[in-house]
C-alpha cells in the first residue's frame, strides 16, 4: 500500500525547509513529507565554501533548524531518499528504492547537481565539488591527510570563496577560468578585476582565459592538470566550481515544460497538475530582469518562491515579485548585491576599489537596476530601493559617496 501525504516536498535544502516552515505558518494542517537525498537534516548551503570549510561554524550552527523543529511542527522528515519517476495524473512518485508515495499536492525543491569536468580524469579521486556537507567533508579529509597544492576549476563565487579560504588554510592555490574575466556572467568588469586583483595579492594563481586538456592521475587519484597548451599543474586535489545542472529528470520525464530548469507561473505552478517547482531548479519571468525567464541560484530566490508556493496551496496566492540579492564572503570583504543587471548598459561608481569599500551601481536605459556593494552595507541597504523604483538619478550625484542613496529617493 502506498504511503500518503497532503504535501510531498522533494528536496531538504532551503526551498524544501521553507516550503515546509511556511505551510505551518500560514495554517495548514495536513500532513507533510519532506524527503531528500541528503543524509542531513536541513542545513544551510552558503557557508558550506566559507565558514564550515575553513572550520569557523561546525556543522550544528548551520543546521536550518534543529532537528526537533521538524518534528515537533508534525513535518515528517525522510533522507537518502531519491525520487526517481513522477506520474502527475495518479498524483504519485517512485523513490530509488521502488517504493510509492501519493501527494495531495507536490513541491519540487531539489535544486541542482554540480556540472562536471568533460574532459578525460573528472572521475578520478581527489577531484571535488562543494555542494553538500558529503562534498566538503570529503575536501577537508583531503586536508587534514596532507593535501596543500590545490587548483580550483571555476571562477565563479563558489571557486572564488573555496580559493579565498584555502589560501587562509595555507594551501597553495591554482584557479583557473575559462573565460577572460572571474564572474564574467554575475558582474560587470570593475568588480572582476578588483577581486581578481585581491586574489592575486593573497598569493592565488589566478588564470583567466585558460582552457583545460585534461585531468592527470596515477591510475585512482588526480595528480595533476594538463592546460591546453600542455602545461601541467602538479596538485594534491582539485575543485569544480563551474555551476549545476538543474535537478529535474523526473519532472521533465513526467512531461514539465523548460528549457533552464522547470517553467513556473507568479505562484510557482508548473504546467503539471499540483506541481509547485522552487528554488534554483525553478525558472520564472522577473520583473527585475526585464520581464524575461530567468534561474536564480539563490538562498533569497529558495525561499520566497518556497513561501509563494505555500500560499497558493493555503488559498492565499500571492504572486512571487521578490528583489532578488546574493552575497559572497572572500577574506575580509563582503559583497552585497542587490537586483539583477542584465542587459545594463552603463556603471558608476560610488567609493574607491583602492580603500576596499566601494559600490557599483547598474544602469539600464537610465534606470538603477542592481548594485554590487563590497564593504558598503549602507549602499547596499538603501540602493535596494533604488533598484525597486528603477530610480532615475543624476550620474555625478550617484558617484558622490558623500551622499547617502536614501537622499536620491527624495
Amino acid at each position: 500500500m502506498s504511503e500518503r501525504h497532503d504535501v510531498l516536498i522533494v528536496g531538504t535544502g532551503h526551498g524544501g525547509a521553507q516550503a515546509a516552515i511556511a505551510l505551518r505558518q500560514q495554517g495548514f494542517e495536513g500532513s507533510i513529507l519532506m524527503a531528500g537525498r541528503d543524509s542531513h537534516p536541513p542545513y544551510e548551503r552558503p557557508p558550506l565554501s566559507k565558514e564550515y570549510l575553513a572550520r569557523d561554524k561546525a556543522f550544528e550552527r548551520i543546521l536550518i533548524r534543529p532537528e526537533k523543529f521538524w518534528a515537533d511542527r508534525d513535518i515528517a522528515l525522510t533522507l537518502e531518499t531519491e525520487i526517481v519517476a513522477v506520474d502527475p495524473e495518479a498524483h504519485r512518485v517512485t523513490t530509488a528504492g521502488g517504493e510509492t508515495i501519493e501527494y495531495g499536492h507536490l513541491i519540487w525543491a531539489t535544486g541542482g547537481d554540480p556540472r562536471r569536468l568533460t574532459c578525460a580524469g573528472g572521475e578520478l579521486a581527489g577531484v571535488h565539488a562543494v555542494r553538500d556537507r558529503a562534498d566538503v567533508d570529503a575536501l577537508m579529509g583531503e586536508l587534514d591527510g596532507g593535501a596543500k597544492r590545490m587548483v580550483v576549476i571555476g571562477g565563479g563565487y563558489i571557486g572564488l570563496e573555496a580559493a579565498a579560504v584555502l589560501t587562509k588554510l595555507g594551501c597553495k592555490v591554482v584557479l583557473l577560468e575559462a573565460l577572460d574575466r572571474v564572474l564574467a556572467r554575475v558582474a560587470g568588469e570593475e568588480l572582476s578585476q578588483f577581486y581578481e586583483a585581491e586574489h592575486r595579492a593573497h598569493g592565488v594563481d589566478l588564470r583567466t582565459g585558460t582552457m583545460l586538456d585534461c585531468l592527470e592521475g596515477d591510475g585512482t587519484r588526480v595528480t595533476g592538470v594538463r592546460l591546453a597548451d600542455g602545461e601541467v599543474l602538479r596538485c594534491d586535489a582539485v575543485i569544480v566550481g563551474i555551476g549545476i545542472v538543474p535537478a529535474v529528470e523526473p519532472l521533465r520525464e513526467a512531461g514539465a515544460t523548460g528549457e533552464n530548469g522547470i517553467d513556473v507561473d507568479e505562484h510557482c505552478r508548473s504546467n503539471l497538475p499540483d506541481i509547485f517547482v522552487v528554488g534554483d531548479c525553478a525558472a520564472h519571468a522577473n520583473r527585475y530582469a526585464d520581464g524575461q525567464t530567468v534561474r536564480l541560484e539563490s538562498v533569497q530566490n529558495a525561499n520566497d518562491m518556497a513561501t509563494t508556493a505555500a500560499k497558493a496551496i493555503c488559498g492565499n496566492a500571492e504572486p512571487y515579485d521578490a528583489l532578488p540579492w546574493f552575497w559572497s564572503n572572500q577574506y575580509d570583504l563582503k559583497l552585497q548585491t542587490a537586483g539583477l543587471n542584465l542587459g545594463f548598459d552603463e556603471t558608476v561608481l560610488r567609493g574607491s576599489p583602492d580603500e576596499r569599500s566601494f559600490s557599483i551601481v547598474y544602469l539600464r536605459g537610465g534606470k538603477v537596476i542592481a548594485l554590487d556593494c563590497v564593504n558598503a552595507t549602507r549602499d547596499y541597504v538603501q540602493g535596494r530601493k533604488l533598484v525597486e523604483a528603477g530610480a532615475v538619478i543624476d550620474r555625478a550625484r550617484l558617484a558622490d559617496a558623500s551622499v547617502p542613496l536614501k537622499e536620491m529617493l527624495e
